[in-house]
């Protein structure tokens, strides 16, 4: 009867689980399918259309650039975690602590010192710059605490193995452990991306609210989700903001289609 009732709640919690996401993606793809329409790519935007093309340019430049910065500081930070320091050190123990304290602080706690530190003391304004130096400060503990799980998975038997053929330590880092942890540091800059995709509140006070096509850094502008939390607060674009959220699906789900062919090619050392 134990098993029995254990395996009805697994089975359970995952029907919850899948039912809920699959309810909100067809939610959403209900209500904004309707309403797609080669308008809201217009390469101007205007009260008549709610073009999000500019939108999408500056979701794409905001991950780029978040991820340029990001990926190399918390994957070698992860690399010098378990690689090199001594993992029952106090150093070790407080990056710990100090990266899982970031992943719990609200979003919109970074917002206020992105505006306060980069937008007026660095005097960076309301800009991509801004937004992107403050989203990395928001992804950097997930990559580095990625990076960490994913190369303590990797057994000390495959490294010491590594070693006794006559390979150093570097050699063995990068042709013997990275493949194997990439997975796990690749689902790691996954989250990453989704959260810098799905921010509204710290791109609120750091990118601004600009509908311009970005030229530069230091252009303001508007990323998808900051797009459609606009356009669902104003009450008369409903429409437009349920379609930008099925271009959020789809951005997302293409992300992770890729990441999950990367992984797998990385995997098998190709």
């Amino acid at each position: 009867m134990k098993n029995k009732l254990l395996r009805g709640l697994v089975y359970l919690s995952a029907l919850i689980t899948f039912g809920s996401l699959f309810l909100v993606i067809g939610f959403i793809l209900m209500k904004g399918l309707p309403h797609l329409s080669l308008e809201l790519f217009s390469t101007t935007y205007s009260s008549s259309n709610m073009s999000l093309l500019s939108s999408i340019v500056t979701t794409l430049v905001l991950v780029l650039g978040s991820l340029l910065l990001a990926i190399p500081i918390g994957v070698f930070a992860g690399f010098y975690l378990v690689e090199y320091a001594n993992r029952g050190s106090k150093v070790v123990g407080f990056i710990r602590l100090a990266a899982d304290t970031l992943q719990g602080v609200p979003s919109i706690v970074f917002g206020l010192f992105g505006m306060l530190f980069f937008v007026i003391f660095c005097g960076f304004q309301y800009s991509l710059l801004s937004g992107i130096l403050t989203s990395v400060l928001m992804v950097l503990p997930l990559i580095i605490r990625a990076t960490e799980e994913g190369l303590l998975a990797v057994p000390d038997s495959v490294r010491q193995a590594s070693f006794a053929v006559g390979a150093g330590k570097l050699r063995t880092i990068f042709r013997i452990v990275l493949p194997e942890a990439m997975p796990g540091i690749l689902a790691g800059v996954l989250l990453a991306v989704g959260r810098i995709i799905g921010e509204t509140a710290a791109f609120m006070y750091t990118l601004g609210t600009s509908t311009n096509m970005p030229t530069n850094l230091l252009d303001s502008g508007r990323s998808l989700a900051l797009h459609m939390y606009v356009l669902s607060s104003e009450g008369l674009y409903l429409k437009e903001a349920y379609a930008t959220g099925v271009i959020l699906i789809v951005t997302v789900l293409v992300i992770q289609a890729i990441s999950n062919q990367l992984s797998k090619k990385l995997t098998k050392g190709i």
